[in-house]
């Protein structure tokens, strides 16, 4: 079970991240949809499926989004009503910023601590404006849903301009969460720079570390490569470059992704941080969509 497996802070935990299909898809569209990603799921290795909660981060940067921002519909609902089917604990996004108390309060006492664990997200910059903060966010679920499993983002690339990521993370920790999912990765040093700092903290002040998700995505075409540098994604020079100049993009990345997560795997068994990885395809296109699942089978097998 992944809540035992995260309580007991174990490494190797594999997920899958979806989003579930946008607002104002009609409802024949919506089961068709979910059919397919359920004939999709059910024979992967996984031990949880994300559920993302989209939210518009024009805020965080004045570049123009490569692919239009469309509202998604409901992660929580979209999982209890079309993927029920699926026999694994779900992960439920919630970006905490646009729901009011009592939004965030409903989504708390519905969700079960047996099938359902949360993420939160908090802002995607200063400047974006919140109904709720993340402290009273994690206050909220402390006094509503006590037994539901809480884990946070993190963003190893974040750690290379503030050198604080470590800090956030143990932060997060006195607030509850019990397990971290970061973003795409593609800058190995950035991670393992994160990830050294996350375990000699841990150890000067003597507190364990909490299971590390490290996502790994491929990229299919320019456009994908763009939108994820658009999110934040940090993608070294040298690395781009390869992608650009590959004759097959797709599998150079999911080549890339596959070492990247091997590399990082062996540097944090060294030092015995418990780390497992999220696969997810930032791109609907089916193409990129199988190359997440070669992926997944890839790093599980």
């Amino acid at each position: 079970m992944l809540v035992d497996k995260i309580r007991n802070r174990e490494s190797g935990i594999v997920l899958y991240g979806i989003t579930p299909p946008k607002k104002g898809t009609n409802s024949e569209k919506i089961k068709e949809i979910a059919s397919r990603q359920l004939q999709r799921l059910q024979s992967l290795n996984i031990d949880g499926l994300i559920l993302y909660d989209i939210q518009d981060e024009k805020t965080r940067t004045t570049e123009e989004r490569p692919f239009p921002f469309m509202e998604t519909l409901d992660s929580f609902s979209y999982s209890n009503e079309y993927l029920y089917s699926l026999p694994i604990p779900k992960i439920i996004y919630r970006s905490v910023g646009k729901y009011s108390e009592s939004e965030l309060s409903q989504f708390l006492v519905k969700a079960s601590s047996e099938d359902n664990l949360a993420v939160f997200v908090g802002a995607a910059s200063k400047s974006q404006a919140v109904t709720l903060s993340m402290s009273d966010a994690y206050k909220l679920k402390a006094a509503i849903n006590g037994d539901l499993l809480l884990g946070g983002v993190t963003i190893p690339e974040r750690h290379q301009r503030k050198g604080d990521e470590h800090v956030r993370v143990f932060n997060k920790m006195s607030q509850g969460c019990a397990f971290f999912v970061s973003q795409g990765v593609y800058d190995v040093n950035a991670a393992k720079n994160f990830l050294s700092e996350y375990y000699y903290y841990g150890q000067e002040h003597n507190i364990p570390l909490v299971p590390i998700l490290l996502t790994l995505t491929p990229c299919g075409s320019l456009k994908t490569l763009q939108f994820m540098k658009w999110l934040g994604i940090s993608i070294p020079k040298w690395l781009e470059n390869e992608l650009i100049h590959s004759n097959d993009i797709l599998q150079k990345s999911i080549d890339f992704s596959e070492k990247n997560w091997l590399e990082l795997k062996a540097f944090a068994d060294e030092k015995g941080i418990p780390v497992g990885c999220n696969i997810e395809s930032v791109a609907i296109r089916k193409v990129e969509v199988d190359a997440s699942i070669e992926l997944l089978r890839r790093v599980s097998g």
